[in-house]
């Protein structure tokens, strides 16, 4: 057993290092250089936009042999990059699985090495492998889009101020790519680069606005669209935008104040049997231990911790308010 475990600490510092190792400076230069070459042929833009998505398929496939083979275990791996994007961070779908299955082999080999049963240690190296990275991914998608919520009237404003000194829309774009921090001048830095190449307004707007999910932009983006078809005094409608933006915080920030209570007694009703487990395990711990051992008390203890589940999911669903 412990020779067992030697070998698969081992296997986790391996898939640790190959995840956090960066891609070959020299291949990846070369390829950019190949995708810049094919957007400016003379072949069209539309041969060059399905070269470059060729490529970048190729490129994601062949990108470090361990980083590609452990990138096409991931189910769905399209909506795990997309939503990988979201955090902003320079991560990729093999680094991601790889640490999927690092956590998965720590945590199964120090179950099983503290004597667990197989079955039961397997079963939570699983649930803590994927459910770790994933937590986390969420985590810095809901600090980066709430960051960017909040500072995205300043933008809009930003915007109408150029619009009203006589600026173009597509330069207040840049404007805002470059006069402001955080992520509003990533993303917009991202359309501006779209559209120095050729894409359209509406379509770097829209792929941005897939990309973040969020219904702030889309309704900057929807609002663009309109005023493109039906003319009309933008900055006014830009103006009357970030205010109703504003006004859309502040009633979530209310909601939040308001449910809090709420969301109070779901942590202490949610996180009080782990504490009184953790208590029972540090005064008895051979009589908690039956409860890794005994079939009886295991099936007992996954029927508690799933009905917990459903109780704080639906009180988390009680004190969740869509504006």
């Amino acid at each position: 057993m412990l020779y067992v475990m030697i070998a698969g600490l081992f296997g986790a510092i391996l898939l640790g290092v190959f995840a956090f190792q960066g891609p070959n400076p020299q291949k990846t230069a070369k390829r950019r250089m190949e995708m810049v070459r094919e957007r400016h042929a003379a072949g069209g833009a539309l041969k060059a936009n399905a070269q470059m998505q060729i490529r970048k398929l190729m490129a994601d496939r062949k990108q470090g042999g361990v980083n590609g083979v452990f990138s096409t275990l991931v189910p769905r791996p399209e909506l795990m990059r997309a939503r990988i994007q979201r955090t902003g961070k320079n991560i990729d779908l093999g680094k991601y699985a790889m640490l999927n299955a690092a956590i998965f082999v720590v945590i199964a080999g120090v179950l099983a090495l503290q004597g667990a049963p197989i079955v039961l240690a397997l079963l939570l190296g699983i649930l803590a492998g994927v459910g770790i990275p994933h937590m986390a991914i969420g985590m810095m998608i809901n600090k980066r889009m709430a960051k960017f919520n909040l500072n995205f009237p300043d933008a809009i404003e930003l915007m109408v101020r150029g619009l009203r000194s006589g600026l173009p829309i597509t330069e207040t774009l840049g404007v805002v790519a470059n006069e402001i921090r955080g992520p509003i001048a990533d993303e917009f830095k991202v359309v501006s680069d779209r559209m120095k190449v050729g894409t359209t307004m509406e379509a770097a707007l829209q792929e941005v606005a897939n990309r973040l999910n969020t219904p702030e932009f889309q309704f900057f983006v929807i609002t663009l669209s309109i005023q493109r078809e039906t003319g009309g005094n933008l900055a006014e409608t830009l103006a009357n935008l970030a205010d109703v933006l504003r006004k859309r915080q502040q009633m979530k920030l209310k909601i939040k104040a308001m449910s809090s209570e709420s969301k109070a007694s779901a942590y202490i009703v949610g996180s009080l049997p782990f504490i009184v487990f953790a208590l029972i395990m540090m005064v008895n711990p051979d009589y908690m231990m039956n409860f890794f051992s005994d079939e009886r008390l295991m099936i007992a203890g996954m029927g508690g911790l799933l009905w917990m589940s459903i109780g704080v999911a639906i009180m988390a669903k009680m004190v969740r308010f869509e504006i």
